[in-house]
């Protein structure tokens, strides 16, 4: 597939809920792809456009992460690219955006119950996987493991 211009865009949650259902929950019209934390002030949603189409999603709320709990951090939920374009960059794109507006902000790190499916995007997109915290999601019934990005330098680090 010819990769197309992509779009990201800071959007309210309800915008995403049909591509969450779609991608994470197998179309399910009874799975629940909100979280209660959508409206929170601090809640922030991220859509990747082609054209008027939503082909990319990712929501991050404020949370504080399992290895290092004294950091700002954002839990990442719902991250999802529409099944035929997978592979394009897009949801690389999209995260690069929020990664950058989450800094903004002030936010150290990001973690999330990634998919084991999955795990492949996020390693190679600068998440390293929390050994020991692998499980099998309530809500999926699917293995997920804690996956981790710190977006500042830890003190003393040298510059990267």
């Amino acid at each position: 597939m010819t990769e197309l211009a992509l779009r990201v865009e800071p959007v309210a949650a309800p915008v995403l809920y049909e591509l969450r259902r779609r991608v994470l929950r197998s179309n399910d019209p009874a799975s629940i792809v909100a979280d209660a934390r959508d409206d929170d002030p601090g809640a922030r949603h991220f859509a990747g456009f082609v054209g008027d189409r939503i082909v990319a999603c990712a929501s991050f709320y404020p949370a504080n992460g399992p290895v290092d709990p004294g950091l700002v951090a954002y839990q990442l939920r719902f991250m999802a690219v529409d099944f035929d374009v997978q592979g394009c960059g897009y949801g690389t794109a999209v995260m690069a955006t929020a990664e950058a507006e989450l800094r903004e902000l002030g936010a150290e790190a990001v973690w999330a119950n990634a998919r084991d499916t999955a795990l492949g995007f996020y390693l190679a997109t600068g998440w390293t996987a929390v050994a020991g915290l692998e499980h099998v999601s309530a809500e999926t019934h699917l293995p997920h493991s804690v996956v981790v990005r710190r977006l500042t330098e830890s003190p003393g680090a040298a510059p990267g």
